[in-house]
């Protein structure tokens, strides 16, 4: 049915959300004069419009709580709280990276039998960072780090590669970044739901359950595979 198997990167492979959870709580303490519900949708609405000028990732995260910041104190936030915000960056920059369970184990078993490729969006610098961390990089014959997941992502990525969808799966914890642009050209996808995940990629277009499969944990997926 396929021949490569595309990944996601982030809470597919390793943690990630759950930094973004952490330091969006020390955020929260910093501001706690506003309310933590007035602090987390300015916010989400602040990343939200600043996704097509900043992107996604962690730099445009910071960027986001600094104004933030100077949205909800009127102007009047201190020199040193936006030294803090900028401090919250750098020790998400520098997090260790973390396998999720049977990741390494999955990776090595698949990358005998199929082509892998790794297809992540965010930050260049940080996600080239993040795969040469994780010790997975050299099981990938292909790297993508793209601005954003869509079908015409998907189809270009695919089109570089010489890959037919009809002959390609993606693996992914995003219904909105890593099933349903997939699905909708025609690919196959394992929708591999993270225990937290930004409610900005849980907003997706409509698709038939029957048209991707969903698993608890990446640790089912060459049994899965195996069955297919």
């Amino acid at each position: 049915m396929f021949d490569v198997i595309g990944f996601d990167a982030d809470d597919t492979l390793w943690h990630n959300e759950s930094i973004f959870t952490m330091t969006q709580e020390k955020f929260r303490e910093m501001l706690s004069s506003h309310g933590p519900e007035v602090v987390d949708q300015t916010l989400s609405s602040t990343q939200i419009k600043n996704l097509k000028i900043f992107g996604y990732g962690i730099k445009g995260f910071i960027l986001s709580m600094i104004e933030t910041s100077i949205e909800l104190t009127d102007g009047e936030i201190q020199g040193n709280e936006i030294q803090q915000i900028l401090d919250f960056g750098r020790e998400m920059l520098a997090a260790p990276i973390e396998l999720l369970p049977d990741v390494q184990e999955v990776i090595d078993e698949l990358s005998k039998k199929y082509r892998l490729l790794l297809i992540t969006k965010g930050d260049l610098i940080d996600q080239e960072t993040k795969i040469a961390r994780s010790g997975l990089a050299d099981y990938f014959t292909g790297v993508e780090i793209v601005s954003d997941k869509n079908s015409e992502t998907y189809e270009k990525i695919l089109s570089r590669h010489d890959i037919a969808a009809s002959r390609f799966m993606m693996i992914g914890n995003s219904m909105r970044s890593d099933i349903v642009p997939v699905v909708q050209i025609g690919g196959h996808a394992v929708h591999i739901p993270y225990y937290t995940t930004w409610d900005h990629e849980q907003k997706h277009p409509y698709i038939d359950p029957k048209n991707f499969k969903q698993l608890k944990h990446i640790g089912l997926l060459p049994g899965l595979i195996e069955e297919m």
